[in-house]
This record gives C-alpha cells, sequence and structure tokens, in this order.
C-alpha cells in the first residue's frame, strides 16, 4: 500500500465523523456554543471615541517624483490629543512620510510620539489615504482650508506603550477620520469595538 493511500484511509473516516457531528448544529447568534455569545463579544462592528489629535506641521519638504509618485515629508512640530481615557502633547521630531500616486491618491504613513498629561510615552503611526475632486486637492495644495466633506481622508492608527496605564492601546483596532488645515492636520480616532 503506497504511503498517500494509507493516509487518505486513516483520514477517510475521521472527516465524515466529523462532518456528520456538525450537519445542522450552526448556532444562532446568541444562542449557547455561539462563540460571539460565549465570549461577549458582538459579531456587528461598533466604535467608541478614543480621541481627537491635532498635528502641528513644518513645511513639507518635497522629495520630487520618485518611482512609484511623488515623495514629500512633513516633519511634525507639535500639536495635542485628548480622549475620555487620555490626553497630552505630541512631541517635535515625527514626521508624515507622504506619497503622491499617479491617480491623485495620497498615501499616509505618520509617525509621532505621544506624551501623556502624567508623562507615559507612546508611539503612534497611521497608514492612510486621501483624496478628492482635483479642485479641492489642488486647494489643500495650496494651504487654503476646504470643507472636510468634499476630500475622503481615513487612516488605521496603531499604539505602542509600555506604560500599564495605556497598555490597552497596545490590543485595540481604531479607524480615523483626517481634516486638513494650513498648519497640520486634525484627527478623529475612534476604538473598534
Amino acid at each position: 500500500m503506497r504511503r498517500r493511500d494509507a493516509l487518505k484511509a486513516v483520514a477517510a473516516p475521521l472527516v465524515a465523523g466529523a462532518a456528520s457531528g456538525l450537519a445542522g448544529v450552526a448556532p444562532r447568534a446568541g444562542a449557547e456554543g455561539d462563540p460571539a455569545a460565549a465570549n461577549g463579544r458582538q459579531t456587528t462592528m461598533n466604535s467608541r471615541p478614543l480621541m481627537t489629535v491635532r498635528i502641528a506641521a513644518a513645511p513639507a519638504q518635497k522629495l520630487g517624483t520618485v518611482p512609484h509618485g511623488t515623495r514629500l515629508i512633513v516633519p511634525v512640530t507639535g500639536g495635542d490629543f485628548e480622549g475620555p481615557r487620555l490626553r497630552g502633547k505630541i512631541l517635535p521630531g515625527g514626521g508624515d512620510w507622504l506619497l503622491l500616486r499617479a491617480d491623485g491618491v495620497l498615501e499616509l504613513d505618520l509617525r509621532i510620539t505621544l506624551e501623556t498629561d502624567d508623562h507615559a510615552l507612546i508611539y503612534m503611526t497611521f497608514q492612510g489615504l486621501r483624496h478628492g475632486p482635483a479642485d479641492a486637492i489642488a486647494a489643500l495644495g495650496r494651504g487654503e482650508v476646504v470643507d472636510p466633506a468634499r476630500y475622503y481622508f481615513r487612516t488605521v492608527p496603531r499604539f505602542e506603550t509600555s506604560a500599564e496605564t495605556y497598555a490597552f492601546l497596545n490590543r485595540i483596532v481604531t479607524v480615523g477620520v483626517g481634516e486638513t488645515r494650513p498648519d497640520g492636520a486634525v484627527h478623529r480616532i475612534d476604538e473598534v469595538l
């Protein structure tokens, strides 16, 4: 008997038994044995406000055309953040590495350090996209104020900290909605529950 045939002979009864044991046993939502009910988590997506981040920035460093688009680097000079469970300031020294693609979409790659009011340090990064009608994007490029409803600006922030008080940040998923302003950006960040 070849090895493959032997494995099939051993596996066939196991697969058949598992399949017959599971037939017609799909738990309804909230039923006993339902994994979502067992751990107390919902299967629908909900969120709650985590914080608003206001970033102050220096003028962009324009590297020009690179292989994947036009590269700009925006040094972060400061700012602040505030939410129900944390607040503080943004330390200078971070930055946003921007790539303007040929299709008009701006890819964001932000890296900053937050310092809470009680002096804990939190490393925050996010990737995101900004795009919209050509006239709105051109106005933003000239430093003009544009209604944020006229363009798409979404981010996926991540956090790292060793501070026990804020360790919950290491274990959550967050999403943000951004607004470009002449002196920086404002991000409203929600925790996905």
